[in-house]
């Protein structure tokens, strides 16, 4: 099991597939394995050297108690550390939800070292209001652990299929109580957008609180593009590999065809 090693803590990663570097960072209580079960590493595996991470406080990463060691710059320079580790100088990066607010960082902080950003599920003006829909279920958390965590999701958003539940039941909710401070305390990002130089496509659920957000942000990115999903909430948005995969792939070609 390969990890990285950035300033104590260590970072779980694994490669797949082969081509072009693509980076893929998971969500609040995923990890790498997210992107398996909907196909998305089926789709892309074929045509790129896929790059997944499980960051701090998941997966098979280190989990500090400590919400300073969840500053999202932290955050962004794991996968750099990952990169560096591999020898990559440069890759596309795929981030939904909380793996979108860490490739926001990495846009408006390293953007020399990719290609372009695929940002899903997020807006980069953070604001508390774009929360509500997770709040409830970390509060559940707060007070019965990742079962309290699961019982509020589902009564919420319907069953989930039993290995996300098995996921999601392994995760150590006193480091997710941390990711979830450093997350409530982020600033808006609305000064640095314009300064992303490279190309950019967001997308959001229209019936997730964060697709205000995203699409009134994307008018201040220079290289960005938009589209929505309609009757889509947050979490059918990374579940809907259907929708999201054809939009995201042609826009990954039409970057490399630009480049090229």
């Amino acid at each position: 099991m390969p990890f990285v090693n950035n300033e104590g803590v260590k970072i779980h990663y694994e490669v797949e597939g082969e081509g072009l570097p693509l980076v893929l960072q998971h969500g609040f209580t995923g990890s790498l394995e997210r992107w398996r079960a909907p196909g998305y590493l089926d789709a892309l595996r074929h045509e790129y050297q896929l790059v997944l991470v499980d960051a701090r406080g998941h997966g098979a990463s280190d989990k500090p108690y400590e919400p300073e060691e969840y500053d999202f710059r932290l955050m962004a320079d794991d996968v750099i550390a990952v990169l560096d580790v591999l020898g990559i100088s440069k890759a596309h990066f795929w981030g939904y939800s909380m793996g979108g607010r860490i490739g926001f960082f990495l846009a408006t902080h390293s953007a020399d070292r990719f290609h372009s950003f695929v940002l899903g599920g997020v807006s980069p003006l953070f604001r508390r209001e774009e929360r509500r829909d997770i709040e409830p279920a970390f509060e559940a958390m707060k007070a019965g652990g990742m079962e309290g965590y699961l019982v509020s999701v589902e009564q919420s958003a319907g069953p989930l299929p039993h290995e996300d539940k098995q996921r999601m039941l392994a995760n150590d909710p006193e480091a997710l109580v941390a990711v979830w401070e450093a997350m409530n305390r982020l600033r808006s990002l609305r000064n640095r957008l314009q300064s992303i130089p490279v190309p950019c496509l967001l997308y959001v659920g229209e019936d997730d609180p964060r697709f205000a957000g995203a699409k009134e942000a994307v008018g201040s990115i220079p290289r960005a593009t938009f589209f929505s999903l309609p009757g889509i909430n947050h979490r059918q948005g990374m579940a809907r590999s259907d929708l999201v995969l054809p939009r995201v792939k042609a826009f990954l070609r039409k970057v490399r065809v630009a480049a090229a």
